[in-house]
């Protein structure tokens, strides 16, 4: 065996239990040295698949051919497959006697950007997106990476099928980027067709910490996220008689402004929320007052209770405004919130600290780190929406190459972030980081019940 993991076994012996059962523990203990030696060992191959996910992007609900690669890596190893799930959903099932049932989710979709990393192997795609305009395409938001790592997991946990009981319940989600894949799985009957998980785990990678490490959060860890469309009608007529029409430009301002109060004014100061106006748009010409405005708002929040009141609260301002500027009845405005609501993402906390003293013993409890809440979304909080209740655990992968991010982190500087087209994960120790840490996650499940 490498000197280097006897030296890590033994100092792992040395480490507290941290709230593992003996028998458990020397279990995961014995591993460990053998996960490091598979993603090592793997990390070659990995990099080809990543390269090609890379550079072979596709849109929301357009994954045929990136999920077609992942069903044929999966049955490779022995898994039983299926495919059309919630449109491209992959689920791989993977059954090893008595014990009980872990998924893990990777999203496969990709983003309507132009990259512009300057890597060998950037993606040069084109698509046409679902309003039928021709847009570049590029894995932005690093799902190319996840998929990665998803297979990397796979990959090591077939190899160690000797070593524990249970059902593994893979997952490659579709259209994350919509907040809509996961609802698109359950409504398929993700968890009728297939084993009903007993927990459900996940990653994405971060941009903003090192290649290495591992961030968590426990309990809200994302927002719920909602997109909503404003339609503020008015009388037009001409620019030099405003005395003749209802102004709805003015209106819009108006609103605006307005809707910052909903925030600073009737949301509790300790409950987080964002009402942002995120667009607008009206009017032809200099001399031209419109008959409409039209704006669109992200709204953010971590309880239904606080979702619901901001939503109220924006019909409530909008039509207000509009009564108090003589619109009639006939002309109201239109408050439309979109379907493609992703609620908030509750980590559970006692998972949640399992899953962290599991990848502490393999990474080093230095490069697991606590992550503030943040206001993005995350459709993986639907699968810990279904009744009954499944615990469910998404954890943050650094992915800055070590080097950039201390420089940057000396300099103040800011690094390229998620959606970026300058995003680009450093892979060698994202990868390896990642196969390891969800791997130790999955086995400390499999084997401490």
């Amino acid at each position: 065996m490498n000197l280097r993991y006897v030296r890590v076994l033994a100092l792992l012996l040395l480490m507290g239990s941290a709230g593992l059962a003996p028998a458990q523990k020397a279990e995961l203990s014995a591993l460990i040295p053998r996960i490091q030696v598979l993603a090592d060992k793997y990390y070659p191959e990995l990099f080809d698949l990543y390269r090609h996910f890379h550079q072979h992007p596709e849109l929301s609900f357009q994954e045929k051919n990136t999920s077609a690669r992942l069903a044929t890596e999966l049955r490779k190893l022995g898994f039983e497959v299926t495919t059309g799930i919630g449109g491209y959903g992959v689920v791989g099932v993977l059954r090893n006697g008595d014990g009980p049932t872990v998924m893990v989710r990777a999203d496969m979709d990709a983003l309507p950007v132009e990259e512009k990393t300057g890597l060998p192997y950037a993606s040069k795609v084109r698509m046409l997106d679902d309003r039928g305009n021709e847009v570049p395409v590029m894995h932005a938001c690093g799902h190319d990476l996840h998929m990665t790592v998803f297979l990397g997991v796979a990959r090591v946990l077939t190899a160690l099928k000797d070593s524990w009981h249970g059902t593994l319940l893979m997952v490659g989600q579709p259209a994350e980027e919509r907040g809509a894949g996961a609802r698109a799985m359950l409504k398929d009957g993700l968890f009728e067709k297939f084993p009903r998980p007993d927990y459900a785990l996940a990653l994405h990678d971060d941009s903003s910490m090192p290649a290495g490490t591992v961030g968590y959060t426990e309990g809200y860890a994302l927002a719920n996220v909602d997109a909503v469309d404003v339609i503020i009608r008015g009388v037009g007529g001409h620019g030099a008689y405003p005395h003749t029409t209802k102004d709805p430009i003015v209106m819009a301002a108006e609103t605006i402004m307005a809707l910052q109060t909903i925030v600073s004014r009737e949301i509790e100061p300790i409950q987080p929320a964002v009402v942002t106006v995120g667009s607008i748009h009206g009017g032809t010409k200099h001399n031209i007052i419109p008959d409409e405005v039209r704006l669109q708002l992200t709204l953010r929040s971590y309880t239904d209770d606080v979702r619901n009141h901001t939503i109220q609260a924006i019909r409530r301002i909008v039509r207000g405004i509009a009564m108090a500027n003589g619109v009639p009845e006939d002309r109201m405005p239109q408050v439309i919130v979109q379907d493609e609501f992703t609620p908030a993402t509750y980590n559970d906390p006692a998972l949640t600290r399992r899953v962290m003293k599991a990848i502490a013993r393999i990474i080093g409890e230095e490069n697991v780190w606590e992550h503030k809440p943040m206001m993005a979304g995350e459709d993986f909080s639907q699968y810990g929406r279904v009744e009954p209740k499944i615990p469910i655990c998404i954890f943050w992968l650094g992915a800055v190459e070590p080097e950039k991010y201390e420089e940057s982190q000396k300099k103040e500087t800011p690094l390229p972030g998620l959606h970026s087209p300058q995003f680009a994960p450093y892979p060698p120790l994202t990868i390896r980081t990642g196969v390891k840490a969800m791997s130790a996650a999955a086995l400390d499940l499999f084997l401490g019940k």
